[in-house]
């Protein structure tokens, strides 16, 4: 049966809505964006790439908690530690300027218990291991700032290993010695590894180093759309078998399609090849992607709740999709630490 879009947001205020990626917060850090303030909708033409998300928007979306990556300019690489902290701040502030609408959360139970107050949960993640400048002590750090998420890689070699494509990229070399110790360090420090953007090889070889969980914050797949940023099915099955989950991204060129019906083609693959438990959302909002039709903003998350139960998709699973399937990785990685007061 194909939910209206009121059930559709009636669904979403009962479970656990979550986005595992949006870059809001160097928007905030970089150009004084109000999180606070309603924003209007980007248009289609000539640029909807980002404005995507915004306070009173997450909560016409029905959104119990939104994941904020951090990403930096890795040239020169020092200097990227600061620029994370630097949005971490841009979100601390927002927190104490409107307590009663955000919250950072790091567990399952956190991110419960805000929306049972009424609160948004933010989460943190941060894209590209450059932001270690080399040092396994800033993982530690980072976990007690609120972030939850490492990507090891984004569009340049660093440290860790080499991106799937970009500056350095290289199919033959996967994890340095030092990234195996990443991933050991980011277990120990209760902080999820991310293998968006990692080479193929990489993408493995962290694999048969975890023991807990881990994800792919935001990627298409290749089953639907062959290209280079997607996953393909050995991958897909890699992550299902280690407990993880996916997030699909909502940018036009990597679903091949600008109709919101790809990103349920490409939800619907990474079900079929690795099972229902797997699949999650992963937008991109507000790094410069442009989505689909009917996807414009976080507001529009119903429109696509719609489109999965159009194509068959029961009410369980969607709320497996929208938000439990992360809330089970999140449940599964111990947190570490504390907050930074």
């Amino acid at each position: 049966m194909t939910l209206t879009l009121d059930e559709a947001r009636a669904l979403h205020a009962e479970c656990h809505v979550l986005d595992l990626h949006a870059d809001t917060a160097k928007l905030m850090d970089k150009l004084g964006y109000d999180l606070a303030q309603r924003h209007d909708r980007p248009m289609p033409r000539p640029v909807n790439v980002f404005g995507h998300v915004d306070l009173p928007r997450l909560r016409e979306g029905g959104v119990a908690g939104q994941f904020f990556s951090f990403w930096t300019n890795p040239i020169p690489e020092r200097g990227c530690a600061k620029s994370v902290a630097s949005q971490l701040d841009a979100l601390d502030a927002t927190m104490k300027d409107h307590p009663s609408d955000l919250v950072w959360s790091r567990t399952g139970a956190d991110v419960r218990a805000a929306k049972a107050r009424g609160q948004i949960s933010a989460l943190g993640g941060i894209e590209g291991g450059q932001a270690l400048e080399g040092t396994l002590e800033a993982i530690e750090a980072f976990s007690r700032r609120g972030v939850r998420y490492l990507g090891l890689l984004h569009f340049s070699k660093n440290a860790i290993g080499r991106p799937a494509k970009g500056r350095g990229a290289d199919a033959s070399e996967g994890l340095t010695a030092f990234g195996r110790e990443v991933v050991r360090e980011c277990e120990r420090c209760g902080v999820i590894v991310d293998l968006a953007h990692i080479n193929r090889k990489g993408f493995f070889e962290v694999l048969e180093l975890a023991t807990l969980p881990l994800m792919v914050s935001h990627t298409g797949v290749t089953g639907v759309h062959p290209h280079w940023r997607n996953i393909d099915d050995e991958q897909l099955r890699a992550v299902a078998n280690n407990g993880g989950c996916v997030g699909i991204i909502f940018a036009r060129r990597f679903l091949g399609s600008a109709s919101i019906d790809a990103v349920v083609d490409h939800i619907l693959h990474v079900m079929n090849v690795a099972g229902d438990d797997v699949p999650a959302l992963g937008s991109d909002f507000d790094g410069f992607v442009v989505p689909p039709l009917g996807l414009e903003d976080i507001a529009a998350l119903p429109n696509l709740t719609v489109a999965l139960s159009r194509r068959g998709v029961p009410p369980r699973v969607l709320e497996k999709i929208l938000g439990h399937n992360v809330l089970r990785v999140l449940d599964a990685v111990p947190a570490w630490g504390r907050l930074a007061a």
